[in-house]
């Protein structure tokens, strides 16, 4: 199973009265695993930043200026998400404003049902206790050390751990490597990858003094001895 976990910074709180993105962190986990692929695009909102929005997140205008606009990166966006799960913390907030900027482009806008909120499950399994992202870091013990401020990728990586700890950690399908390998064009292998048998049995561990021990052990417990019908 393909997710992609995904975090927005903006100029405000309503794309209907003028706020733009002005960056997308995405990381992609197969089968509840990092693959090391990620997404991420800082963007220039064509508007200045409110003081508001810029103390959350640090990005102001001379660092926005020269970066692409929506437009530029909205299609390699869509190609990098396709039809993943999207798990998003107040995945409300993010898919407004992602769906206002591809309506504005008139390309095809993100279903509501693609995305999962962490903020929501989080709310639901501990009723009453706080649900911020750092909140939830400080509940799992996750390192959230570098997060001096909102930035969207690096809030996307650390979602992803605790994404992981609120379905359960990664023991549900846990497997080594497990990532689909990445191609050119961006194109993946979805074969799930499965342990196979060693082509070399492991050579035996156990030494003779101990396999002679062993067997005079089970010896003296008779011919019904359990041991009797594995050895």
């Amino acid at each position: 199973m393909r997710e992609i976990v995904l975090d927005t910074e903006t100029t405000g709180f309503e794309p209907e009265s003028g706020d733009r993105i002005v960056e997308i962190g995405a990381v992609e986990l197969y089968n509840h695993m990092p693959t090391g692929r990620t997404f991420h695009k800082y963007i220039n909102p064509q508007r200045a930043m409110p003081e508001a929005a810029f103390a959350v997140h640090g990005l102001g205008d001379d660092f926005l200026r020269d970066k692409p606009l929506f437009a530029e990166i909205a299609q390699e966006f869509l190609d990098f998400v396709q039809d993943a799960r999207l798990v998003i913390h107040n995945a409300a907030f993010d898919m407004k404003f992602l769906n206002a900027e591809l309506g504005w482009l008139k390309l095809p806008q993100l279903p509501w049902d693609q995305a999962v909120d962490t903020l929501a499950i989080a709310r639901k399994k501990f009723p009453g206790s706080p649900a911020s992202l750092d909140a939830l870091c400080r509940r799992f013990q996750i390192d959230n050390s570098a997060r001096t401020l909102h930035g969207a990728l690096l809030d996307s990586e650390i979602l992803a751990e605790v994404y992981l700890e609120l379905i359960g950690g990664r023991q549900p399908d846990f497997v080594l490597a497990t990532g689909p390998t990445a191609k050119s064009g961006g194109s993946t292998d979805t074969a799930h990858w499965r342990p196979q048998p060693r082509p070399t049995p492991l050579a035996s561990r156990l030494t003779a003094t101990e396999n002679d021990a062993h067997q005079a052990f089970v010896a003296k417990m008779g011919d019904a001895a359990l041991w009797r019908k594995f050895s």
